[in-house]
């Protein structure tokens, strides 16, 4: 069969690619390695618990008019319109810092919607530093502004960015090389700057290297307010899914990509692991650029491809998987989000530097269960901590399933730390576990065909997100890029990227941005 177009990984970026290119009349081939359609946003069960692995929350898709409610109007008209989501509690995002320092041991602030709440609430209880978070909101604003037209420059045709990049290539140059601890350095209170920081894990940098953008990117995302798909994270390769197979395309797993096919140095299909070939004039990669580049002959564009290979890597990741007795609402867990820190650097001490001697500096816990109307099952919990790859680069060679036994004994007592330090963070809840599992970098690998457990693609540095490199088109003709690697990261940049390489194969497309 002749596709229309080949789409290799299906992720929210790959899925959101297939169904744009299905609105506008294309067969679309979607390709996923591994058993389960939806990439990080598949979902599993165990022992009659379901979990997500990668969805916690999302911004952007709440009954709202103009911008605040855009992304949600864009995945209903990608999908077959039965993507339904619900609010996380008004406060979704607590954070607890926890150190010696503090009076009692440790300090709470809820952040919620709106931001500016947010802000006037933080100038009451730090009044000290009122001028400055009026400075820090204001820098946000702008920063955030410049993030679009950033982002902008990696999805529009390449003379229209050129002319972007030459009006405004060198404001945004200087916006992108602001951290976030340079945004906060008029914050005299240690505490506030460390409050201000405490939710980098949603985009895995401290504010030593967060571009300031990409900070007021993310955060700025949940300014109206938070959500979770209703039914579960799996639901979004069901809707957009459906979408593609209603125009003649098709969603085939366990079909691992080897090679990108070039001929007469245009892309013309892909070989997968099996052996068998697909082919299409167009070939989208929603496997991340490292893996786009690693699929190609040496050969093809050598030059992107060795850019492409100096990038970094963003952080790994432990991910524990909690199942509770009973109704956990009734010991104090409303749905809110809970980002804790239980070192006096706060986030600057983002990473675990070694998960099997010391307890993680920083922790991420969703109770998602409580906030999904239709959650089947007991209540669950995911608990990630990121960490270093170098402790689990020993046995990255190992396959799935058949792991040595040094590696089992590490995973095990990791597992065994990190539930008594989240027993000791919620002792309301410490009896209550029926179910642990941890997963390591090395599962994230596995599963989502993540470079080094990635959790976020490539490092979101300031050298990042200026690299031209990385464009929705490739230098290979019929060779596009998608996901988060493109455009933002997060369940909301990576459709956006996935939605700017369809637009720049099917430039109708880009009217959908405003609707």
């Amino acid at each position: 069969m002749q596709w229309d177009a080949i789409v290799i990984g299906s992720g929210i970026g790959g899925l959101s690619a297939a169904a744009a290119l299905a609105r506008a009349n294309k067969r679309v081939l979607v390709l996923e390695q591994h058993l389960v359609l939806g990439g990080m946003t598949q979902t599993f069960e165990r022992q009659g618990f379901h979990f997500a692995t990668g969805v916690h929350y999302i911004g952007g898709v709440g009954p709202h008019s103009g911008s605040a409610g855009s992304f949600g109007r864009l995945l209903d008209w990608l999908g077959d319109g039965s993507l339904r989501f619900a609010p996380l509690p008004a406060a979704f995002d607590c954070v607890r810092l926890r150190d010696a320092t503090l009076a009692q041991g440790e300090f709470r602030f809820t952040f919620g919607a709106p931001e500016s709440d947010n802000i006037e609430r933080l100038k009451a209880m730090f009044p000290q530093d009122a001028s400055g978070l009026d400075r820090y909101a204001s820098d946000c604003k702008q920063a955030s502004r410049a993030a679009r037209q950033m982002f902008a420059m990696h999805g529009l045709p390449k003379p229209v960015g050129a002319m972007l990049g030459w009006l405004r290539g060198a404001a945004l140059r200087k916006a992108a090389q602001t951290t976030l601890a340079q945004a906060l350095a008029d914050i005299h209170d240690p505490t506030l700057r460390k409050l201000l920081g405490a939710r980098g894990g949603d985009y895995g940098l401290a504010p030593a290297e967060a571009p300031l953008m990409l900070h007021a990117t993310v955060m700025g995302s949940y300014r109206h307010g938070a959500w979770y798909p209703v039914g579960g994270p799996q639901r979004f390769a069901q809707s957009l899914g459906a979408t593609v197979r209603a125009a003649g395309g098709e969603l085939r797993t366990s079909a691992a990509v080897s090679a990108i096919l070039v001929e007469k140095g245009r892309a013309c299909g892909v070989r997968l692991r099996s052996g068998d070939t697909e082919s299409a004039p167009v070939v989208v990669s929603a496997m991340g650029a490292g893996n786009t580049a690693a699929a190609l002959a040496r050969h093809i564009a050598p030059d992107w491809q060795a850019r492409i290979r100096r990038m970094q890597s963003s952080g790994s990741y432990v991910a524990l998987f909690l199942g509770f007795d009973g109704d956990i609402r009734n010991a104090g867990i409303d749905g809110a989000n809970h980002w804790i820190y239980e070192s006096e650097a706060g986030p600057d001490a983002l990473e675990w530097p070694d998960p099997t001697d010391t307890d993680a500096p920083s922790l991420f816990v969703s109770f998602g269960s409580l906030n999904d109307p239709e959650h089947s099952g007991g209540h669950t919990a995911e608990l990630l901590a990121p960490c270093g790859w170098d402790v689990f680069s020993q046995w990255q060679d190992s396959r799935l399933g058949a792991r040595p036994e040094d590696y089992e004994a590490t995973k095990s007592w990791i597992e065994e730390r990190l539930l008594a330090q989240f027993k000791r963070l919620f002792p309301a809840l410490a009896e209550r576990v029926l179910f642990h599992e941890l997963a390591t970098p090395l599962s994230h690998a596995a599963y989502a065909n993540a470079p080094q457990g990635a959790m976020y693609g490539l490092r979101m540095t300031a050298e990042r997100l200026l690299d031209p490199a990385l464009h929705a088109r490739t230098p290979v003709p019929g060779l596009y890029l998608a996901g988060q690697d493109v455009a933002s990261l997060g369940v909301q940049g990576a459709a956006m990227g996935g939605f700017m390489a369809a637009a720049s194969i099917e430039p109708r497309l880009w009217k959908q941005m405003s609707r």
